[in-house]
Order: C-alpha cells, then sequence, then structure tokens
C-alpha cells in the first residue's frame, strides 16, 4: 500500500514541479520575446504560440552540440505557420535576424537557444491541454 502511496506522492511532486517550472518558463520567455525584439515581429506575447513550429537557423539545438554556431551560417529565429486556405500550406517567417552565427557573443546565443527551447516547453503544454480536451469531448459527444 505504500508503494502505491509513495509513487502517487512522487508523482503529485513531479506535476507540481512542471507548473512551477512552466511559469518561470513563461516569464522568461515573454523577457526574452522582448530582448531578442520578436516583438517587432509578433505584436503580442500570446500570438507567438499561433505558430505551428519554431525553429533555428545557424546555431544548433542537438542535444551533443547545444548552442553550437555553425561556421558561415546566418541566425535566425524561424517560425511556421500553416495556412489551410493557401496553396502552399506551410510558411516560414523570420521572427528575428542576428547576422553571421560564429560573430555572435556567447550570451546573446544562450539567449536565443533558450528562447527557442523554452517557447517549445510551453507550447508542448499547449498541446497536450488541446488533446486533452479533444479525448473528453470525443468522450462525451454522442454523436461520433
Amino acid at each position: 500500500m505504500s508503494s502505491a502511496l509513495d509513487r502517487l506522492k512522487n508523482l503529485t511532486a513531479q506535476i507540481s514541479s512542471y507548473e512551477l517550472e512552466r511559469k518561470s518558463n513563461l516569464k522568461e520567455l515573454e523577457r526574452l520575446f522582448l530582448l531578442l525584439g520578436i516583438n517587432a515581429k509578433v505584436s503580442e506575447f500570446e500570438k507567438l504560440f499561433e505558430f505551428k513550429a519554431i525553429n533555428l537557423a545557424g546555431i544548433s539545438l542537438a542535444d551533443d552540440d547545444l548552442g553550437a554556431t555553425k561556421e558561415g551560417k546566418y541566425a535566425q529565429i524561424i517560425a511556421i505557420i500553416y495556412d489551410k486556405e493557401a496553396k502552399v500550406k506551410n510558411k516560414n517567417i523570420s521572427l528575428a535576424y542576428f547576422g553571421r552565427a560564429e560573430k555572435l557573443e556567447k550570451p546573446v546565443v544562450k539567449d536565443i537557444v533558450a528562447f527557442v527551447l523554452g517557447w517549445r516547453f510551453e507550447k508542448s503544454f499547449r498541446t497536450l491541454e488541446h488533446y486533452h480536451n479533444l479525448l473528453a469531448q470525443n468522450k462525451s459527444d454522442s454523436s461520433i
């Protein structure tokens, strides 16, 4: 019995820690949104999460070389939007351009990487909530 209780306590602590991290992440993400000048392309912070994805050019997001700059490449944050009405469904938009990746100072690279990872972290929560709501709707909807 205590084993089940211990697992429940551990799960509760983990969920609580994710929620605290999420709140902290949102504050930092909004700070980086302004610092990196993304607000020049996206008028409201909340509109960031309308994008299908956010990628990074010129700087690695891979586990083994996170934040490594790619020589000869240009660093920019790229957002992908999906338009079901358009002939070409996916469209890339540059949210911020930083010039040659290898010329960027380390603190700027860290901020850029933190922004992209922070956006993906929050987007994953929103996606999870979306599918949770759809599952609940499917269970309660007798017309399906």
